[in-house]
């Protein structure tokens, strides 16, 4: 199969951070390797630390070989097409004149294609934007791409966004959210929308509950000053929750352009039901992990890796509703946390029991299970008989698998999809600003009241599922969590 190769600087700002180590450099490593970049590209990776460009290269090679994939082998052929394209750049944001050396790069083409990629704190970009425009890099032709979290409340994002908004355009802008480059992530549009028999199936009247869960095992280690000010609130339920929680509830939209996707999803955002301060206890649960194992590991506790005082969540769950036609009264509970028990995202859509049931033994309700961490899988679990001459007819659950066939080709991670639609000029699986305000403006309530201690910090041991009142919260609905 012939692929269109696409020729492009691409720009990474913070190119010797984590992020760019474990994310940005494989995807682009399989990218060119996959033929999907041109070889008269370039990737200028930009660096406040002082070398020669042997100096980052030797570097790039020795991360590479740490990151890459377990199952993959790092390869010198592959490595050097990379290596032909990457050019070394200097730069210190707090000077201005640094950004002399990427105009020499760039030279004055404006209409190459440029691709600028913020892997910094969102406390850098004004400042990168204001040193692109002051040396005239960004063009009709450029796109930048901004990394979470973008602010921290809906009133810091408003103000880092309109500061990014008066260098580029919105259609230029590309907020990231690795999430929705999974597979199984966007496979949901096409599983809702191109099978008949789930079309008429997916509403109010015919799933009972939908849970969602996006668990780790680590905790917040090296990253605990950071994380520390933004919580699981702001790093997880604000962006890939919600946004998972669009895919699954959105409208058909009329066709697969970008914004008529987007469209639909903001539709969702829009009518989520605000939690109010009387109902914050009853739907929502804060916890931080304290000293517990994992894997026969001794583990320390949030507050022993960091501030022995501190009112950051490590765990959320929350029971939401979305206040429209097709969803009204249907609950929605989502949990994530650090420190737990497995590293598991999967999302469960538990279908209402039969009317009635003829047979003796209980009939235990459809279920469909999508799962993208570690494993990716979609599971129908249906009722089916079991074999044998029994008199009476006994059912058991089995479960339909619902993948692909399984060939012997690399999966994809999800940087490269989200790197190449950049690439690609498609903004299908980025947030639209109208969405990042509306999911702000939903979470900012819930914050609001957690400062003022409506619902007390919990605690969880690492090493366990959270809280235990995350089991009364969908105990008291007679419902349960889904385990594997």
């Amino acid at each position: 199969m012939s692929r269109k190769f696409y020729k492009c600087n691409i720009v990474i700002f913070g190119a010797h951070g984590d992020l760019s180590f474990r994310k940005l450099l494989p995807a682009l490593y399989h990218l060119i390797n996959d033929g999907y970049i041109d070889n008269e590209s370039r990737i200028i990776i930009t660096s406040r630390t002082k070398m020669n460009d042997n100096e980052n290269i030797n570097l790039i090679k020795e991360k590479l070989k740490i990151f890459l994939n377990t199952e993959e082998k790092f390869e010198e052929e592959i490595f050097k097409k990379l290596e032909n394209l990457i050019k070394y750049c200097f730069i210190d944001f707090k000077n201005d004149k640094t950004f002399k050396n990427l105009e020499k790069i760039l030279v004055n083409n404006q209409n190459e294609e440029r691709v600028f990629y913020f892997s910094t704190s969102s406390n850098f970009y004004e400042t990168i934007c204001k040193s692109l425009d002051t040396y005239n890099l960004i063009s009709s032709h450029s796109r930048v791409v901004l990394e979470k979290p973008i602010g921290k409340d809906l009133i810091s994002s408003k103000e880092i966004n309109e500061k990014v908004l008066d260098y580029f355009e919105e259609d230029q802008i590309y907020r990231i959210d690795h999430y929705l480059g999974k597979d199984t992530v966007q496979n949901l549009l096409a599983l809702r929308f191109s099978n008949k028999m789930f079309v008429p199936l997916w509403d109010t009247n015919n799933i009972d509950h939908i849970q969602i869960t996006l668990s780790e095992s680590v905790g917040v280690e090296s990253r605990w000053e950071f994380y520390n000010e933004y919580g699981a609130m702001r790093d997880m339920v604000q962006n890939h929750l919600i946004q998972l929680i669009c895919l699954l509830a959105m409208e058909p939209p009329h066709c697969l352009d970008p914004n008529a996707i987007r469209d639909e999803k903001l539709k969702v955002l829009n009518s989520l039901r605000d939690i109010e301060e009387k109902d914050i206890l009853n739907q929502t649960i804060r916890a931080q992990y304290s000293e517990g194992n994992i894997n026969g590991k001794k583990v320390q506790g949030y507050l022993s890796d960091g501030s022995s005082q501190s009112e950051t969540e490590t765990f959320v769950a929350l029971k939401l509703f979305i206040d429209n036609f097709r969803w009204s009264n249907t609950p929605f509970y989502i949990r994530t946390g650090k420190r737990m028990a497995n590293k598991s995202s999967e999302i469960i859509i538990q279908f209402k029991s039969v009317p009635h049931s003829i047979f003796d033994n209980y009939t235990i309700p459809n279920k469909l299970v999508i799962s993208f961490d570690p494993n990716e899988s979609i599971t129908l679990n249906l009722m089916h008989k079991i074999p044998g001459l029994d008199e009476k007819m006994k059912l058991q659950e089995v479960k339909l698998e619902l993948n692909p066939p399984r060939v012997l080709v690399r999966k994809n991670e999800a940087y490269e999809r989200l790197l190449l639609d950049v690439i690609r000029a498609n903004p299908t699986l980025f947030m639209r600003l109208d969405e990042v305000k509306a999911a702000w403006r939903w979470t900012d309530k819930i914050i609001k009241s957690w400062q003022n201690n409506i619902t007390p910090m919990q605690n969880y041991k690492a090493g366990t599922d959270g809280p235990t009142s995350v089991v009364l919260m969908m105990a008291k609905d007679g419902r349960v969590w889904h385990e594997h």
